[in-house]
């Protein structure tokens, strides 16, 4: 018997926790020759979600809740979890049903086949057109110039063998892209594709904003590509040849042809286009830097709060106060 953990980053997603629970514990039937656990890890959410969780665990004795002390972001929720799991496998799910739980009864099965690292890929995704768009985008270039068994359309959802989690724990990235270490450390990916369904009215808005989603961009590329600085060294030696041959050309027509150039218009134009490039050239460089400097820092990715396990148990801070005062 096999212990199976199942981790959902949770950030105010108070109305889908009741069903997202539901589906794990059908889940759970369906694989009754294993123990299950599933661990929710609010992720500092300002709404009720917090409150719900608690009612959770008051009517499922499985149910393990961490929250956080502040919202860290969903990778740091999940790497939360990942530090609390401690099953055989482990699996992460995003907690407003996007992403079908019960496929997880297939990947349990390519796991108990041998498969250390089972991905469920999206094969399409219901999704606005402009979001689909950016998405394909930004996985074709991650897989052009960063990891090339990526899927096509990326994944989330996933399920990985203990000797991976314990890989994944020891790893201490403060901005890590998830999706790119799971498949940077070279186990074999088995995948299972499934078609992404828009998400639910009833379960609000997605609170994966558009400043959320270029951070993600960015550390992605920065974190298993060096192209951001190559593509930049290569403007600089691109706009500095053509910044030659453009004084090379101002000089042939004023010594050769005696063409006097006043060039007040173009000549803002290449200072203007030069500073331009300049500046972009120095922010990936800052990318690169900044990062470099949240990484020598070592400040924890999460700060776990308190840890409520299973049907009204006391949260664990308050736990060790009493004993301390007995």
């Amino acid at each position: 018997m096999s212990l199976v953990s199942i981790v959902a980053p949770v950030y105010h997603n108070a109305a889908s926790l009741a069903d997202l629970l539901h589906e794990l514990q059908a889940v759970a039937a369906r694989n009754p020759e294993d123990t299950f656990e599933f661990i929710f890890v609010d992720d500092g959410s300002r709404d009720e979600s917090f409150a719900v969780l608690k009612a959770l665990a008051r009517q499922e004795p499985r149910l393990r809740i961490a929250r956080l002390s502040r919202n860290f972001g969903s990778v740091a929720a999940v790497m939360a979890g990942l530090s609390l799991a401690r099953g055989d496998c482990v699996a992460d799910i995003s907690a407003d049903l996007q992403d079908p739980p019960a496929l997880l009864h297939d990947m349990l099965a390519q796991w108990r086949a041998g498969s250390k690292l089972v991905l469920a890929a999206r094969r399409q995704r219901d999704d606005p057109f402009p979001t689909s768009l950016l998405a394909d985008a930004f996985y074709a270039l991650f897989r052009r110039f960063a990891i090339a068994s990526m899927p096509r359309r990326g994944f989330d959802f996933w399920l990985i063998d203990r000797q991976v989690a314990d890989l994944v724990n020891n790893i201490q990235e403060s901005n890590a892209y998830l999706s790119g270490l799971l498949l940077w450390l070279g186990f074999e990916p088995t995948v299972l594709y499934f078609d992404r369904q828009a998400r639910p009215q009833k379960y609000g808005q997605s609170m994966w904003t558009l400043r959320k989603k270029i951070k993600y961009f960015i550390d992605s590329f920065v974190a298993f590509s060096h192209f951001p600085v190559r593509l930049a060294a290569n403007l600089g030696v691109l706009f500095s040849l053509l910044g030659l041959a453009y004084a090379s050309f101002i000089v042939y027509r004023q010594l050769a042809l005696g063409i006097d150039v006043a060039g007040w218009s173009s000549l803002m134009v290449v200072a203007l286009l030069a500073a331009g490039v300049q500046l972009l050239i120095l922010g990936v460089l800052g990318e690169y830097l900044w990062r470099n400097l949240d990484e020598t820092r070592r400040r924890p990715r999460f700060v776990i709060d308190q840890v409520i396990e299973g049907a009204d148990a006391a949260p664990q801070n308050e736990a060790n106060e009493k004993a301390s005062a007995t």
